[in-house]
């Protein structure tokens, strides 16, 4: 049975500049980093795998891997972003910071039960910082059953 996430992998340009972000500015130690040269396959490779340590003892890694084309852009929330969790005075401390070191900042916004800021990553990846509002959070059960039925009117309407 699946425990929790250990890790998301995604790809970074220089692993410099996302250990800036994620290190100096969010606060995620640097907690690994190897490289990589040759693939379980016996195929020869030139790639850093680096690993940022959530308090939940999960990671956010990357991969930078100078040799192999990927095609950066500035992700849309809808297409591609990464929620972390924090307390709300953590949220406004962080939106503060954001723009006081000029790194593209968006927020707050209210989201019923939660509140959230928005970064852009080095990398083009959205950051989300959200803060729950526990008087406005669902219950576990009822936001379950609520979702189920959203799921099934949404594919009933665009899924015919």
């Amino acid at each position: 049975m699946i425990k929790g996430l250990h890790h998301n992998a995604y790809r970074c340009r220089n692993s410099e500049e996302t250990r800036k972000f994620y290190e100096d500015f969010l606060g995620l130690p640097l907690a690994d980093a190897f490289p990589i040269g040759e693939t379980k396959t016996g195929r020869q490779t030139e790639a850093l795998h680096s690993f940022y340590r959530m308090d939940d003892g999960s990671f956010l890694a990357f991969f930078e891997v100078p040799g192999m084309p990927f095609e950066f852009t500035n992700q849309h929330d809808y297409d591609l972003h990464i929620a972390l969790e924090v307390d709300m005075d953590d949220l406004h401390k962080m939106l503060a910071k954001g723009k006081e070191m000029g790194i593209e900042t968006r927020g707050i916004s209210d989201h019923k039960s939660i509140h959230s800021i928005y970064f852009r990553d080095p990398n083009g990846y959205v950051i989300e910082l959200t803060a729950k509002i526990p008087e406005k959070t669902p219950n576990p059960k009822t936001a379950e059953s609520n979702a189920k039925k959203i799921l099934s009117e949404w594919t009933r309407q665009h899924h015919v």
